[in-house]
């Protein structure tokens, strides 16, 4: 009777499984657990899955739809292996989320996830409502975005970002002020303050401890200044083809580019031990005083939970990091598109994850997840809430908890207006009027993401292909002049030999 009741709970299992693709649904479920980022917790951070909100949203959702709630940490930046691997043993969280629409659709095309399609209307009609128009599809909801043009199919809905900028290049204020020297407008004026700051030292930190210039990585630290070199009348058709996997290594002029980059390591610009550093081994050089530029999201030195020129001001009086305006070609700006959200297909609690995902677009529940308590997270300035870095059990560990508004990222006042004005007052101490001109810097003739709506299937390559980009960057960065071109060339045709042409020609032919 044993075998015959574990026959039969194998077969009950795969009728679950088969039935989420059918009209007959599961009673909803009480229980679900729901993927959250863990950012670590340096900077008085708590445990992502465990703190004052988390607890607020258990209590509430609890008494709203009687729907438990479990959070599952997932490391922020080591997202990508670790939703592969709960992916692969059917252990992942009911509701799911990462930045890699890559990623996706590779379980999309294993089978591992589930259409949204037959379930929008009847259980987000508050998140339809919220997510709003496409502003690159006119006339259509921002909820399709990732519809399959032939099926209608939707295996992940989109976040949305409140603001858009992505990228800027900062130096330090008083180093120039220290030489003499203006704010660079020009990657060639921004080359000849660096060699200034590596010969004279004007921090006073010691010849050899002067980093010129810092990064950690290539496509996000450094990827700004190389694009300036890519063609400027690139089509959008070439930029969505040849982007592949977010890398843009087969852009025409992009080789120049990374070649400039070759050019300032070996002139003993860029810190030699970049492909080492962590994401708080970076913060803390700069705090330390000893870093002249870089190239960061367009907010790094004024977020909260980093402190970078507040602390760099405690180490180094009169020190900040200033943003810079260098006409650069081919400036990214973000897409509307922010994380992907996903439910995995064996996920027997779907229901009641749709049901949550809904709940978290309610303005009653979003609006307190980021602004919080008055007097506690914000305070209030002619009605608009300026969030304060609080302490204790309500720190936020992500800015304005986006790691739980799932929905989108920033915070939402229901208008452009009051959005522009609390993000300006969302940074601490930082003045409203700097942060408005470091993100006017970093939209400023920059281009929106070339997005165009058609359904790969070459996407068994995606990680591959990241990786073999970002190691030909770094080597080529590091090699000796005379070394450049071969490294490149070579490391081109294993990357193309690996799936990058595939993926290429599969574009090419998809695109209309």
């Amino acid at each position: 009777m044993k075998k015959i009741g574990s026959v039969l709970a194998v077969l009950m299992a795969a009728v679950i499984l088969v039935s989420t693709g059918c009209k007959k649904e599961p009673p909803a479920a009480t229980e679900i657990v729901v993927e959250i980022f863990d950012r670590g917790t340096d900077g008085g951070r708590s445990l992502p899955y465990d703190n004052a909100w988390t607890n607020w949203v258990k209590e509430k959702l609890k008494k709203d739809l009687n729907i438990d709630i479990t959070y599952l940490p997932v490391g922020r930046w080591s997202e990508q292996t670790d939703l592969s691997n709960l992916m692969a043993s059917q252990s992942a969280p009911d509701l799911c989320y990462t930045y890699s629409t890559d990623m996706i659709g590779a379980f999309r095309d294993q089978g591992g996830v589930l259409d949204f399609s037959p379930h929008i209307d009847k259980y987000l009609p508050d998140l339809k409502k919220l997510l709003g128009e496409d502003p690159v599809f006119k006339g259509k909801d921002f909820i399709y975005r990732n519809a399959d043009p032939q099926t209608g199919k939707i295996y992940s809905i989109p976040s949305y970002r409140v603001a858009l900028a992505q990228r800027n290049v900062f130096i330090r204020k008083d180093w120039l002020d220290a030489t003499g020297l203006a704010l660079p407008k020009s990657i060639d004026e921004l080359h000849n303050a660096l060699v200034v700051f590596r010969d004279r030292d004007p921090g006073n930190v010691g010849k050899n401890n002067v980093v010129p210039f810092l990064t950690s990585d290539v496509q996000w630290g450094l990827g700004t200044l190389i694009r300036h070199s890519v063609d400027a009348n690139i089509s959008d058709r070439d930029r969505w083809v040849l982007s592949v996997h977010e890398r843009n290594i087969m852009m025409p002029g992009y080789k120049e580019g990374v070649r400039r980059m070759n050019q300032w390591f070996n002139e003993g610009l860029i810190y030699p031990d970049w492909p080492l550093l962590k994401g708080e081994d970076a913060n803390n050089l700069l705090k330390r005083g000893v870093v002249g530029a870089i190239c960061a999201n367009w907010d790094t030195p004024y977020r909260t939970d980093s402190l970078i020129n507040e602390e760099l001001a405690k180490n180094v009086p009169g020190a900040e990091f200033v943003p810079l305006d260098l006409a650069v070609n081919n400036k990214d700006m973000m897409d509307k598109v922010g994380l992907q959200i996903f439910i995995p297909i064996f996920s027997k609690n779907y229901v009641a994850a749709l049901q949550y995902l809904n709940w978290l677009a309610k303005p009653e529940n979003y609006h307190f997840l980021q602004v919080g308590q008055e007097g506690v997270n914000h305070v209030l300035e002619n009605g608009v809430p300026r969030v304060i870095a609080a302490t204790g059990s309500w720190i936020q560990n992500s800015p304005q908890n986006i790691d739980m508004t799932m929905p989108m990222n920033g915070v939402e006042m229901g208008s452009q207006e009051l959005n522009s004005r609390v993000l300006a007052l969302s940074y601490g101490n930082t003045p409203a009027e700097t942060i408005i001109n470091a993100y006017a810097l970093s939209v400023k003739n920059a281009r929106a993401a070339a997005v165009y709506q058609a359904t790969t299937k070459v996407n068994q390559y995606a990680q591959t292909l990241q990786d073999k980009a970002d190691a030909l960057s770094a080597q080529a960065i590091r090699a000796t002049p005379a070394q450049f071109d071969s490294v490149w060339d070579e490391g081109i045709k294993d990357w193309l030999i690996s799936g990058g042409q595939e993926v290429i020609n599969e574009r090419s032919s998809l695109y209309k």
